[in-house]
This record gives structure tokens, C-alpha cells and sequence, in this order.
């Protein structure tokens, strides 16, 4: 469809309403229409499998869904089935339900790297009991995050960090260091000038590249001798690196990881697993200071917790996180070969694991560029692919993927003709997408 006729009046008067009763007109920053071009925001009707269909009637193959959490595809019968099953028996009770026996031996056979787990529904919630645990074992103030890594919590540990820190008081953030990925040096240099003082050592143990070899052991052993608790945030590389997450195909074991957004196809569960030795800190067979690690109304809903199990089986299974690299290679082999035969291969340029695959728009000069992305993006919807990224689901089909590939191929036919005119604003047809992270609307 040409860009010009693709117009979305239901989603925009959609999109309307939630901004009137939702700040930020979305519940998740990166789900705002911000991140979308100007009046073309889809706000979704369902999805089923690789597919999502708006308010408008369109329907799109989707990337990224749920902002990775949806790897199986939605609605996918296993998981809601196994839900199903659970929501006639009650969700919630006063004491603890067999089903969290269930999922926490589930979960640890599945990461047999840790000893204990407790559930949680979102992410944050987890890596920031992670940080309170370092912080309680050591006695030690300081969190070392990876500055290469783009989020860890809501948490003002974490978001003080970032260019949205308002509402966050100066002395919390000053507790929270940084040190770049792969770099053992510096990492080092950190902990010396700070001797004593930091908990914890928090990063994505992988993200768009392979760590540099021996780095997570390297990383390991710094911890070790340093007196630091080691967390890797797993909630991207848990189940999309193996079901294990990075840390089961690496062999390098933490202190401590966290899990989620796969882990419950969409459906709200995470989890903060590790040694016994420290979890049990904040449990009642310990002689210490008690810890308040995570205790949460709805942390053991008996459905979400089926959910993971069901999440968990169909991956052990079906060989899902297999599937996932094979689809992801063939997707981007598919618009490699689409921008280079267009003449912007090295403008829209695909980068990451082939199971957790993101792109970058480039403008003239090689740099990236919020216009030119805003530019691929309207091309992309208006060709049926909804794609904030190229994440893949189990879900995609090989005739999805070849959809893409020709969107992807019309995309960078326009790509490159404003690249010729030096100039991509007449594309755009209103302002550019934003970066989630800025200090000003």
C-alpha cells in the first residue's frame, strides 16, 4: 500500500483516549506513539501466532512482540491452555498454592545453574531485589551497572542513571557506578578506586554482540576477588540463548540472575534466582538480618505460574530457542540482500543474535539517524510489518518472513531515494520518533 493512502483514523482517535487518562498514552515507554511516526501508531484490536490486526482492520506480521515477552506467539495453545486450566481453581490464596512448589522445581531444572527462585510480575521488581541482596550480604553501598546496557529497573537505582532521572534524589544516584562491557581493565580500575565499596557487579550477560572470549569468566573471577556479588540480568537472554539463558550456553555461573518476559509468553511473571547461600537471606532458615527480598500480592498468581511451566515444556520440547536462530538467520539474510540490491545495505544494517535481531537506520554520513527511522518505519507499516525491531517469534512463518523481506525491499526503495535527495523530511510526513530515554517531551 502506498504511504500516502495508509492512514489509521481508529488508532488515532484511540491513541487520543489514552493520552487523556494514560500518562504517556501507553503503560510500557517503549510501547508510546513517540516511538512510532506521526499519526500512525497502531493500537492493537488481538494477535494470534505471528500476526496482529488494530483498531482499523489491518493486520501486520509482528517483531518484538510484547517487547520480547510473546516468543511463542500469541495465544498459543499450549501456554493458554495451561492457564485455562488454572483460572477455574482460583488464582490468589492466603497460603501458598502446590503450583508454586510446581514452578520453582520447573524453573530450576530448566536453569540448573541456581539453587533457589522466587516469582515476581515484572522485571524490575527482580533485579532490584538483586541489587537489595548484594547490598544486605556485602554491607556495601555501591551498584556497578553495564553502561552499555539500556535498562535494569524503574527503580531509582537504576533510572537515575538515565536522562529521565527527574524525581530522583542526586545522593541515590551517586551509589550507582558504571563500567563498559568487555572491558576487564576498566571493569577492575572501577572496583580498586571504589575498594570495598560496591555490592554488585549487574549486567545483560550478551546483548548485540558475543562477549569477547573468557569475558564473563574474566568477570567472574573480578567479582570473586573483589568481594562483589555477580547478577546477570537474563529477562532478553533467558530462553532466547537457550532456555537456561546466557548463562547455561556460556557455562559461566552468577551469584544471581533474574528472568523474565519470555518466560511467560506475554502473561506476567519473572523471577530473581540464584545461590542458596544468598537467597536464603531473605528467606527464614538463616541465623542474619532479615532481608525484605521480594514479597508481592500477585507474585505466584497460579496461572501466570502455569504459564512459565507451559512456556518451559514447549521450549525443552519443541526445540524453540533453535527455531528462533534459524528464523532470525533467514530474516537477515533476507533484508541484507533486499538493502544491498536497493543500494542501502550499509544504511539499514541488521545487527544482533539471529534470536534477538534489532536494526539501524544510518543517514549520509553513516550515523544514526531518528528521521530515517521514522522513514523505514511508515514504509514497513504501511506494508503490512509492524517492526520496532526484527525479534523474532516462534510463531513467523517462512512465507512471513518473505512478506518482510518485500516490505523491507519497498522500504529501502524509498530509503534510497531520499538518501539521493539528501534529505528524508519530505518522507516523514510529520515529526521524527523520539528515543524513549530524554529529559524533555
Amino acid at each position: 500500500m502506498d504511504t500516502e493512502e495508509f492512514s489509521l483514523p481508529r488508532s488515532r482517535a484511540a491513541n487520543q483516549r489514552l493520552h487523556a487518562l494514560v500518562p504517556g498514552g501507553a503503560h510500557t515507554y517503549a510501547k508510546g506513539d513517540d516511538q512510532y511516526p506521526e499519526d500512525l501508531a497502531p493500537v492493537i484490536s488481538h494477535g494470534r501466532g505471528a500476526h496482529v490486526w488494530d483498531v482499523d482492520g489491518n493486520r501486520y506480521v509482528e517483531y518484538g512482540s510484547g517487547l520480547r515477552s510473546v516468543s511463542l506467539g500469541h495465544a498459543h495453545p499450549r501456554v493458554t491452555e495451561a492457564v485455562r486450566r488454572e483460572l477455574d481453581r482460583g488464582s490468589n490464596f492466603v497460603r501458598p498454592s502446590i503450583v508454586e512448589v510446581e514452578a520453582a522445581e520447573r524453573f530450576l531444572a530448566t536453569v540448573p545453574t541456581a539453587e533457589m527462585v522466587k516469582f515476581a510480575k515484572n522485571g524490575s521488581d527482580a533485579t532490584t531485589a538483586a541489587v537489595r541482596l548484594a547490598r544486605a550480604v556485602t554491607g556495601r553501598p555501591r551498584v556497578a551497572i553495564c553502561a552499555d546496557h539500556p535498562f535494569f529497573s524503574v527503580d531509582d537505582w537504576f533510572i537515575g542513571t538515565t536522562p529521565m532521572s527527574a524525581g530522583i534524589p542526586a545522593a541515590t544516584t551517586e551509589l550507582t557506578l558504571a563500567f563498559p562491557y568487555g572491558d576487564l581493565a576498566a571493569t577492575e580500575e572501577l572496583l580498586t578506586r571504589h575498594q570495598g565499596e560496591v555490592a554488585c557487579l549487574i549486567l545483560e550477560p550478551a546483548t548485540q554482540s558475543e562477549p569477547p572470549p573468557s569475558y564473563l569468566a574474566g568477570l567472574r573471577a573480578l567479582a570473586d576477588r573483589h568481594g562483589c556479588v555477580l547478577v546477570f540480568d537474563e529477562m532478553i537472554t533467558g530462553f532466547r540463548w537457550s532456555e537456561a539463558g546466557a548463562q547455561g550456553l556460556y557455562g559461566v555461573v552468577p551469584d544471581l540472575s533474574t528472568f523474565g518476559k519470555a518466560l511467560g509468553n506475554g502473561f506476567a511473571v519473572s523471577a530473581l534466582a540464584g545461590r542458596r547461600e544468598l537467597m536464603e537471606w531473605g528467606g527464614l532458615r538463616h541465623s542474619g538480618e532479615r532481608v525484605f527480598l521480594l514479597s508481592t500480592t500477585h507474585g505466584a498468581e497460579t496461572h501466570a505460574l502455569a504459564a512459565a511451566m507451559a512456556v518451559q515444556s514447549t521450549y525443552a520440547e519443541e526445540g524453540v530457542t533453535a527455531r528462533l536462530h534459524a528464523l532470525g538467520e533467514r530474516l537477515a539474510a533476507g533484508v541484507r540482500d533486499a538493502a544491498a540490491s536497493m543500494g542501502v545495505g550499509g544504511h539499514v544494517v541488521v545487527r544482533g543474535r539471529a534470536s534477538n535481531l534489532v536494526f539501524a537506520t544510518l543517514d549520509e554520513q553513516g550515523r544514526p539517524s531518528q528521521e530515517y527511522r521514522t522513514l523505514f518505519l511508515r514504509q514497513l507499516l504501511a506494508g503490512g510489518v509492524l517492526a520496532p525491531s526484527f525479534v523474532v517469534s516462534d510463531a513467523l512463518t517462512d512465507a512471513d518472513i518473505d512478506h518482510t523481506v518485500g516490505a523491507v525491499a519497498q522500504a529501502c526503495a524509498v530509503y534510497r531515494k531520499a538518501l539521493d535527495a539528501g534529505d528524508p523530511t519530505p518522507w516523514l510526513a510529520g515529526r521524527p520518533v523520539r528515543p524513549v530515554f530524554r529529559r524533555r517531551v
